[in-house]
């Protein structure tokens, strides 16, 4: 495949480059893996290692945490060192091994290999989002539908992961779950291998003016410190009370990292777009909290209150709650985008800030379905699946509000050299997203002995009206301060 200049990739013909549709392709096999083995994560833990559903939940935000926060520490070192490209084959040969770790004896070497996983994804995922980001010259208005595109391709692999992995995991084997996770971001890697010429300098090591030696021992370096880490994440995932003191510690380092950057850079314009890509991030982060209780407390609600029909079919809830989301995601993509296009030539679009706002506003309805799931249980315990599915239509609405154009806002905002930290800022928030999720999941919990299946519904549901509360107040409070962050993007859109 022959290598292209980056202007020769930028100015393409038509609404997406060539390059978009290989990164879709990888990018889908990694979240066919990601999102897979995210879906089985707390009913594995519940149900084969005997952990209770209040230490699965924190373990799970743990693990989740740590997948994101290390794409920070990933993102750096592929601005720095690595590289995009190399970045991305390293995480993703270090993400093969940990599932093959687990698929070779899922009880006695779980903890092991995902500490791979959670080392390798960090490497893999902030490159692919940086990569697409490259793809366009500043300003090109085909940008967002591109990341449009892109997002699409995450929840296909989400789809198919989402499902094939809670059937494996439950009605095969939990070694079969864990190797098809390995086997697919084998594909990833293949795919990735044939078609990285097409990406021209895109990707390439920042260090390419360097001596060869002198570059390559700066990169085995980095592969060398993550190979320390691997005990200490160990520990960590299972020892929670460690994860939170990581976790205590990294966010203010990492502000001030941020903070630093932003007063380097000597345009004040820049600076100030800086600070409103930190508000983005920032909301991220709660948002983040509250939607990603579908891998911990939803998994494990839909495990045990949840019917097993869905009107006249049977299926698994778990395929339901790890599958649903991606589904709808897919389907309604397009609704929303062709909406904001006819709203745009009405000049009625809202700006992006205020599309976060609204995005809250429906998470805050769909968990108040989740809650007034509540109404509509057998007597037992059991509530509706049809229901269930419903609040996930409406998660995936705010979902779509936020998800797609925060990424591609952030990139816009924020200066070529600093990309890769701000992208791995975008995930950081997420890994406090979801380290906050497992610590909400964990307070609805019911581990007392002989808790009925009504006991614990009533608890999760109350759990998911206090989150409809947060959510509420985090849409108004992002409506009202839009004027100001509108200032501080400097006519970005």
């Amino acid at each position: 495949m022959e290598a292209q200049s980056l202007e020769q990739i930028r100015n393409f013909e038509g609404k997406y480059p060539k390059q978009l549709w290989y990164l879709f392709l990888i990018e889908m096999w990694e979240r066919f893996c990601f999102y897979g083995m995210r879906g089985i994560l707390t009913i594995f833990m519940v149900g084969q290692l005997g952990i209770l559903e209040s230490e699965a939940n924190l373990k799970y935000g743990a693990i989740q945490a740590f997948v994101y926060a290390f794409t920070f520490l990933g993102g750096i070192f592929a601005d720095k060192i690595l590289g995009f490209k190399k970045s991305l084959v390293f995480g993703g040969v270090v993400m093969i091994l940990g599932n093959l770790i687990i698929a070779l004896n899922p009880h006695d070497y779980f903890y092991y290999g995902i500490t791979l996983s959670i080392i390798g994804t960090g490497f893999f995922k902030p490159n692919i989002s940086s990569m697409v980001g490259e793809l366009y010259h500043d300003g090109d208005p085909r940008r967002d539908a591109g990341f449009g595109m892109f997002y699409a391709g995450i929840n296909v692999g989400a789809l198919l992961g989402g499902a094939l992995c809670v059937y494996l995991g439950k009605y095969v084997s939990w070694s079969a779950a864990f190797g098809v996770a390995a086997f697919v971001m084998l594909i990833g890697l293949i795919t990735f291998a044939i078609t990285r010429k097409s990406l021209g300098v895109i990707g390439d090591s920042p260090l390419l003016s360097l001596p060869k030696t002198s570059r390559t021992t700066r990169e085995v370096l980095v592969y060398i410190a993550s190979i320390i880490c691997i005990p200490l994440i160990l520990i960590m995932v299972q020892n929670t009370d460690y994860t939170d003191r990581f976790m205590y510690t990294i966010a203010p380092l990492a502000i001030i990292y941020f903070l630093v950057e932003t007063f380097r850079v000597k345009d004040r314009s820049a600076q100030l777009k800086l600070l409103a890509a930190f508000v983005f991030i920032f909301f991220y982060f709660v948002f983040n909290a509250i939607f990603e209780q579908s891998g911990g407390s939803l998994a494990l609600f839909a495990e045990k209150n949840l019917s097993h029909t869905f009107w006249f079919f049977e299926i698994d809830p778990n395929i339901v709650n790890n599958s649903a989301n991606s589904l709808f995601v897919i389907i309604l993509s397009p609704v929303i985008g062709l909406l904001w296009l006819w709203l745009a030539k009405r000049k009625l679009e809202p700006n992006t800030i205020i599309k976060f706002g609204i995005g809250f506003l429906f998470l805050a309805l769909s968990f108040y379905v989740f809650y007034s799931s509540r109404f509509f249980h057998n007597g037992n315990g059991i509530s509706s699946l049809e229901l269930f599915a419903f609040g996930y239509f409406i998660t995936t609405i705010g979902e779509l509000c936020l998800g797609p154009i925060g990424m591609s806002t952030v990139t816009k905002l924020s200066p070529k050299r600093l990309t890769g930290m701000m992208m791995g800022l975008w995930f950081l928030a997420s890994a406090f997203g979801q380290f906050a999720a497992g610590k909400l999941g964990a307070s609805m919990a019911v581990d007392t002995p002989g808790a009925s299946l009504l006991d614990k519904l009533m608890s999760y549901t109350d759990g998911y009206y206090q989150l409809t509360m947060y959510a509420i107040v985090a849409g108004i409070v992002l409506i009202i301060c839009s004027p100001f962050v509108k200032r501080m993007m400097q006519g970005v859109k």
